[in-house]
């Protein structure tokens, strides 16, 4: 570390100031904007009980902030959406202890976005090493097993490249992207007639059953609107047999701090609710997030989570649309694989050769997977 640069590990995020942690970010992802993440620990969404310990790396050159990456001691593998729970269980069955380990993400969130937050400054690849320099450090100083960095942008990737003993992983989810459609009529047009087909029965019954969905922005939303998003998006989990991290008080607090960068998908028969979504949006792509129901009713889903959101992006100009994690039914509907990254540090070398290992063979399943998907894509030409 430069004797001009401090590290500093925060536990809470309030400890930084908002305006310092923002000026950092390169873009306007929601997701890593101060008030999100400072949002789950102050509105009750992150408990030590439930193995997230906020643990914010930051790098002050004079007491000025230069470098961030939000960061977490997990004590366990929930609310990650990168599996590791094999690696969790070879730790135990060698009597060693895999938790806690360091974790760089957004709780509760599989998006791809900015991890190593660095500002446009001209030293910023250097601060970017610093900052993966700094995890391992903490890692190694504090006898952690590991240290990992969830959904990596194509920058933060890159400044991997030269990182010694992080492993590379990899995976896809799918993803919709604006290939400069006039309308939804001119997105169909561009699928093959079968797949334009059923997009359009499904729609149409949800039409039949006497459905219709209003889009609303966080500013645009009553306090019943949010008690309804939110109730939906309880059931979801309590159907499952999940727990509904986050709160009521959560949802509101995004709707007042970032109003115009939320929104939600109701669907209503005349005046009752009977399904909806929380999505969140940048300056050039939307977020699908969350989502519940109270009828089955086919085609729905697809209706509030999927074709809103795409008819949303051509409406206001948005060039992508990722509606969360897993899902091959979204390939059907214009949602394409795209590849997401994820690095990861064992501290014990045979550990992370041992993973190392595996995860070059599941590397090689995740492309041969890849092509099989393709295989059936709905498009008669790449978009």
């Amino acid at each position: 570390m430069p004797a001009s640069l401090t590290a500093r590990a925060h536990q809470r995020l309030s400890e930084i100031d908002a305006a310092a942690w923002n000026a950092l970010l390169p873009d306007d992802n929601p997701f890593v904007d101060h008030a999100f993440l400072s949002g789950l620990e102050e509105h009750g969404c992150l408990h030590p009980r439930r193995g997230w310990h906020a643990n914010h790396l930051a790098l002050y050159r004079d007491s000025v902030l230069v470098a961030a990456a939000p960061c977490y001691l997990k004590g366990n593998s929930h609310g990650e959406y990168v599996f590791d729970w094999s690696w969790a269980g070879a730790y135990e069955r060698n009597g060693l202890d895999y938790y806690p380990k360091m974790l760089s993400a957004v709780p509760y969130s599989p998006v791809t976005g900015p991890r190593l937050l660095v500002g446009n400054c001209d030293d910023s690849p250097l601060l970017r090493q610093l900052l993966i320099e700094c995890m391992r450090t903490q890692a190694d100083s504090n006898g952690l097993s590991s240290a990992h960095l969830n959904f990596a942008d194509e920058t933060d990737a890159a400044a991997f490249g030269d990182a010694k003993d992080w492993l590379p992983r990899f995976d896809w989810q799918f993803h919709w992207r604006n290939a400069g459609w006039s309308d939804f009529s001119d997105f169909l047009g561009a699928m093959s007639s079968k797949k334009r087909k059923n997009i359009r029965q499904e729609r149409e019954h949800v039409a039949r059953a006497g459905i219709t969905c209003e889009i609303l922005h966080g500013d645009e939303m009553s306090a019943n609107d949010w008690r309804t998003v939110h109730a939906f998006y309880e059931s979801t989990f309590d159907e499952k047999g999940n727990y509904p991290a986050l709160t009521l008080a959560f949802f509101q607090h995004l709707g007042l701090a970032m109003p115009r960068r939320i929104l939600s998908v109701i669907a209503r028969r005349g005046s009752s609710a009977i399904a909806a979504a929380l999505l969140l949006r940048s300056s050039d792509t939307l977020y699908g997030r969350y989502w519940g129901s109270s009828e089955n009713i086919a085609g729905l889903h697809f209706e509030v989570c999927y074709y809103q959101g795409i008819d949303y992006c051509l409406k206001n100009g948005l060039s992508r649309f990722e509606p969360g994690a897993q899902g091959e039914h979204k390939l059907a509907r214009g949602f394409l694989p795209t590849i997401t990254r994820s690095f990861h540090y064992l501290a014990d070398a045979r550990f992370r050769k041992a993973i190392g290992d595996a995860l070059r063979r599941e590397a090689v399943a995740l492309q041969d997977y890849r092509d099989e998907l393709m295989l059936h894509s709905p498009y008669t030409h790449s978009p």
